[in-house]
């Protein structure tokens, strides 16, 4: 083979991907078409659970350093705000960064770890047979074949990838396009009127501001129609009163609604992820943050099957676990359109007005605005435990709780799992405990007393507080097997300790693969 995995697509999710992948001793080797990176931005945002993820990473303050914090962050644009504060996590707050910055990130990362990016070049076809994949690709001196055990398509929404593998792409044509449009000059006087009439604008770096509309009279011109300058200031003119000044447009560009989701994220040796898994309306900004926790959760799968340590069906698990999230994200999303759009149809904007103020009112019960944020957040997101009996916190994300760990620099959770490998963490202080030596090449095996203190997290005015429900569900917990992407994979509050060494034997054999 020319390496283990070819990944098709060098955007967000193709670059978390072989950066997992390559932190798990994986050859991998990315295939773009584009011949330079992305220098437009359609995302902008990094949820709270995107920046866990780079957290577990050791990447966070890379990230950190060059974005700007928001304390929440909305749903269908009502009023009222969810609060990611509320939630157990050190970082209860959307991260505003331009996608160009979270790629070149990401990509400084895969370099690091020794990822060949290979930009200028096509993928055209693919095969498969029962040992590899075999790639057909067109770049500057014409046609070539790459080989590899596995192939991911990470390409995008019209994925050749997805195509050429036969998997279906079920869902829903765009019914609705809203535009898009960074400019270099526009008037400040009037950014406040516009966002009263609906209209997102927000300050880019560079100068720059982003203005994105949906206009009644236009939202049903098909997304491949391109925008002008003319058709924007015309539409703020109408939504607004005022062409808010713009001028100088940088990029300017049409979205729709067409939702679609694919029918398997794998198929023999070859696996979908990000965008071409899944398309949406970019409601509340989850597209690039559902994509990067599809690549966290498959590279250390892939990697397991790749090394030949992988437990049977272990890799299908990746399908089992992210195709529901696909399904909520795809759902959530058509929801926070329709409640969009329904405002704009004259004959539906009267009942529409009063179902959102309703829904408003809802969103300041606590408990609903928490069940929205965690979902939006994807703090919520948990996957279904696979042993009968299991723990209640199998599935869950396991909490960043404060460790102290005798000879370990490490002071938290997410600080051992920088190395992208299972930690085995005895809260029980059992002596002689040493189960991951076996398998020392993927589980770090730590007995911890926890820290007196309760989580905390610093919010964007830099106040203190306190996170303390995630070390709250720990209580009674002996033991806990912790995924390398972050979720629990066992946890037992068994107190005999024959009894909790048999079932630690059998988790282990279960996720990390037999000895």
């Amino acid at each position: 083979m020319d390496t283990d995995v070819i990944v098709v697509g060098a955007g967000p999710t193709g670059l978390m991907l072989a950066c997992e992948l390559a932190l798990a001793g994986v050859r991998t080797r990315i295939v773009e078409r584009r011949e330079a990176p992305q220098s437009d931005s359609r995302a902008l945002t990094l949820h709270p659970r995107s920046v866990e993820l780079m957290d577990q990473r050791g990447l966070a303050d890379r990230f950190l350093a060059l974005g700007r914090t928001v304390p929440g962050w909305h749903f269908a644009g009502l009023d009222t705000r969810l609060d990611f504060g509320a939630l157990d996590s050190r970082h209860g707050y959307t991260l505003f960064l331009a996608q160009a910055r979270t790629e070149a990130l990401l990509e400084e990362r895969a370099r690091e770890l020794g990822v060949e990016i290979h930009r200028g070049r096509e993928t055209t076809g693919l095969r498969q047979g029962p040992d590899g994949v075999e790639a057909d690709v067109r770049g500057p001196d014409g046609f070539g074949t790459v080989r590899a055990s596995y192939l991911v398509g990470c390409d995008g929404g019209r994925s050749i990838v997805r195509q050429e593998a036969g998997i279906a792409f079920p869902g829903t044509d765009e019914t609705l396009t809203g535009i898009l449009g960074d400019f270099a000059v526009a008037d400040p006087e009037s950014l406040g009127r516009a966002r009263a009439e609906g209209v997102l604008a927000v300050p880019l770096e560079g100068g720059l501001i982003r203005f994105v509309l949906i206009d009644p009279e236009r939202m049903r011109t098909p997304a491949r129609e391109p925008v002008t300058v003319e058709e924007f200031r015309a539409s703020l003119i109408r939504i607004c009163g005022s062409d808010c000044g713009i001028g100088r447009p940088r990029w300017l560009s049409r979205f729709g609604n067409a939702t679609r989701l694919a029918e398997r994220y794998r198929s023999g040796r070859v696996l979908l992820a990000g965008d071409a898994a899944h398309i949406h309306f970019p409601a509340a900004g989850q597209g690039l943050n559902t994509g990067l926790q599809d690549a966290v959760n498959l590279g250390w799968k892939l990697a397991a099957e790749i090394h030949g340590w992988a437990p049977p069906g272990l890799l299908d698990t990746y399908h089992g676990e992210r195709h529901p999230v696909g399904v909520a994200v795809t759902e959530n999303t058509e929801v926070q359109t329709l409640l969009a759009e329904l405002t704009l149809v004259p004959s539906y904007r009267r009942p529409a007005v009063a179902l959102r103020k309703l829904l408003d009112e809802l969103l300041g019960i606590e408990a609903v605005n928490r069940r929205l944020a965690g979902l939006v957040s994807a703090l919520g997101i948990g996957y279904p435990a696979t042993a009968p009996g299991a723990d209640p916190l199998v599935g869950t994300r396991m909490p960043d709780i404060p460790l102290s760990i005798a000879g370990s620099p490490a002071s938290r959770v997410y600080e051992l799992l920088h190395e992208g490998r299972f930690v085995l963490l005895n809260l029980a202080e059992e002596r002689g405990f040493d189960a991951g030596e076996a398998r020392a090449d993927r589980v770090t095996s730590v007995t911890s007393v926890t820290a007196a203190g309760a989580v905390t997290s610093v919010t964007p005015a830099g106040a203190i507080t306190s996170a303390g429900a995630g070390r709250d569900r720990l209580d009674g917990v002996a033991e806990v097997l912790v995924r390398p992407d972050g979720h629990i994979a066992w946890a037992t509050r068994t107190t005999d300790a024959a009894a909790r060494r048999a079932e630690r034997y059998e988790a282990l054999a279960a996720w990390a693969g037999r000895r």
